[in-house]
């Protein structure tokens, strides 16, 4: 400040307003994961409980930007957009919903709270994005799940989800829409597959 002492007030006040612009901070639209609730099953309830893991995936995917690969192997991510929480989050959410929807199992549970529980679903979320095929994206959500026996830590059954879904347009409300219908299959198809497993 002594540097500015000989100079008038006014002319002080200018010369801080100049050195302090920055750009905009970024305001993005934040984005929750849609979701339909499972039809409640009619089918016999289970005796076993269940903790669905936080999926594992890379920097890119386990991230509130929402991905898209608008050709080949460029990944990028649509600007002014974000999840509410992480994707990988997201998903687990989604899944511990389906299941509670779902209604046969007794006690449905997540890492976070590390209750105890007779198996965990775990598992590797390999894709979460939407991917330009054409002049429309679809969205892609692969999964590779792992049903685990908690005391021995024997795996129960494997499987690979691959799910894509058509987007209606290019807008991103659009695409939002496509994530939550992509995840309400999955989340479909592992509740169902799941609850067939032979567990002891």
């Amino acid at each position: 400040m002594r540097l500015f002492a000989h100079l008038p007030a006014w002319t002080v006040v200018a010369l801080l307003a100049a050195c302090s612009v920055l750009p905009k901070a970024e305001s993005p639209e934040i984005y929750r994961l849609p979701a339909t609730p499972l039809p409640h099953a009619q089918a016999s309830a289970a005796s076993w409980s269940l903790r669905v893991n936080t999926p594992q995936a890379e920097r890119m995917i386990d991230s509130s930007r929402i991905a898209v690969l608008p050709e080949g192997n460029v990944v990028s991510v649509y600007q002014g957009a974000r999840w509410s929480d992480t994707a990988t989050t997201l998903l687990r959410n989604r899944l511990i919903d389906a299941f509670r929807d779902d209604g046969r199992l007794p006690s449905v549970s997540s890492d976070d709270n590390a209750l105890a529980a007779d198996v965990t679903l775990a598992g590797d979320l390999r894709a979460f994005q939407s991917e330009y095929q054409g002049k429309t994206p679809t969205i892609v959500i692969r999964f590779d799940a792992r049903l685990v026996q908690n005391g021995s830590l024997r795996v129960i059954a494997t499987r690979r989800f691959d799910v894509n879904q058509s987007v209606g347009g290019t807008t991103v409300p659009q695409v939002v829409t496509a994530f939550g219908q992509a995840s309400d299959t999955l989340a479909a198809q592992l509740v169902a597959w799941t609850l067939q497993q032979p567990v002891p």
